[in-house]
């Protein structure tokens, strides 16, 4: 049996962050990934802000830079928006997860991968023991001071230590293109309730001449994949022409809401597993390695304390939702009320959004880890758009103002 200090579940960008920061310190580190390589299959449509490439130290992951975003409504208006500097970067996702588990190997965490989390065991005079199953099907036990879930939207480790989970899944449904056209150096986002209720439609540039095209629905029995074949036919007609067929396609899950708590005695959750993700997006990376470094910052003066009690990992909860929280909660807010407009609503917005002023707003201070940072900015500046917006919207239009950290550019944590 393993007795390690950190039992680490899940080697996506949260976990692995977590694993070198405490590792780093010193501390005995072992990180399970359920599958047989870090970073497959591939969990998201990897576009990402300079924030990200600040805590990972690198970028040597970066497909191509995106200087902007195009806007289509169900009628295929459309609103552009473009910078000049870039404003996001498409990723090798794998190549991410990689280079963190590599940087937390580095440190001194151990890897071991074909190795899924069961369940718990015990808790036995401050120690955990957790059991797990290796590929061959051999019961595995580790006996650990602090067990960390990283383990992604379908958290077994949340399940295991009775942390509640979200309260909505969006299905998600991406394919991969070799050849897409379309400015290389701006996404297209696509709104409708036909074809992405609940979220939106995207093309991203992978930077080789080809594109991701995805969509993240409301899980109302209707299937994402039936939602992602409308939208190629909404591109479709937007082209003239269909897309090529795709070479690869990915199905996965987004957590939208709040878990009421992420730390209990012995174990904490993190990224997808504690659902922190922006709901506007359903982007989880920056915020997920954000709270996998507080979560670090908590545990390290805990471990060495002896003391990892619910009561001396709460502090970990408190710093990721002051720092975090408000925009999560503006952002769900804002979330709900868009997702119940009519297709005609979203033209409107569409259209409003193409003034001179509005645009330049949202170059100015478009910022996608903080998105409602700018979109209070267009509501105090635009009473059309205010007009076009439910009255949901009209006290946290109103409320007093807030300030999204570092909004250009990003922090540079070492």
């Amino acid at each position: 049996m393993d007795d390690v200090d950190v039992l680490v579940v899940g080697a996506g960008p949260a976990g692995s962050t977590a694993a070198e920061r405490l590792a780093r310190h010193g501390h005995d580190v072992l990180v399970l990934e359920e599958h047989p390589r870090v970073g497959t299959p591939v969990q998201c449509a990897g576009l990402v802000s300079q924030r990200v490439l600040d805590l990972a130290g690198s970028t040597g992951f970066v497909r191509t830079p995106v200087r902007g975003a195009t806007v289509y409504g169900p009628g295929l208006g459309s609103v552009a928006f473009k910078a000049a500097t870039p404003r996001a970067f498409v990723i090798d996702r794998a190549g991410l997860d990689v280079h963190l588990a590599d940087r937390a190997a580095r440190s001194g965490a151990r890897f071991r991968t074909a190795v899924r989390f069961d369940g718990l065991v015990e808790r036995v005079g401050g120690r955990t023991t957790v059991r797990a199953t290796s590929a061959d099907g051999e019961p595995v036990e580790v006996r650990a001071r602090l067990v960390i879930g990283a383990d992604g939207v379908s958290s077994a480790v949340a399940r295991a230590f009775r942390l509640r989970r979200p309260v909505e899944i969006l299905p998600a449904f991406e394919a991969e293109f070799p050849v897409s056209p379309g400015d290389p150096e701006q996404v297209e986002v696509y709104l409708g309730r036909r074809i992405s209720p609940g979220l939106f439609g995207w093309w991203i540039p992978d930077g080789a001449g080809g594109a991701r095209v995805g969509v993240a629905v409301d899980a109302d029995g209707t299937s994402a994949r039936a939602y992602f074949d409308r939208l190629l036919a909404q591109i479709a007609r937007r082209l003239g022409a269909p897309l090529a067929n795709p070479t690869a396609y990915l199905v996965s899950g987004i957590p939208i809401g709040e878990v009421p708590r992420t730390y209990t005695d012995g174990a904490a959750l993190v990224g997808d597993a504690a659902a922190q993700v922006k709901p506007l997006s359903g982007g989880g990376i920056f915020t997920g390695m954000r709270c996998a470094e507080i979560l670090a910052e908590v545990a390290d003066p805990a471990l060495r304390r002896g003391d990892v009690s619910a009561g001396a990992l709460a502090e970990y909860e408190r710093r990721w939702r002051a720092e975090l929280g408000e925009e999560f909660r503006r952002a769900l807010h804002l979330r709900r009320v868009v997702a119940r407009l009519s297709d005609a609503d979203l033209d409107a917005i569409v259209a409003a959004l193409r003034g001179a002023e509005l645009t330049a707003t949202i170059v100015a201070f478009g910022d996608i880890d903080f998105p409602t940072h700018v979109a209070r900015r267009l509501l105090r500046q635009s009473p059309a758009l205010v007009r076009l917006l439910p009255k949901a919207l009209g006290a946290w239009w109103s409320s007093a103002d807030y300030r999204a950290p570092e909004l250009d550019p990003g922090p540079r944590r070492k």
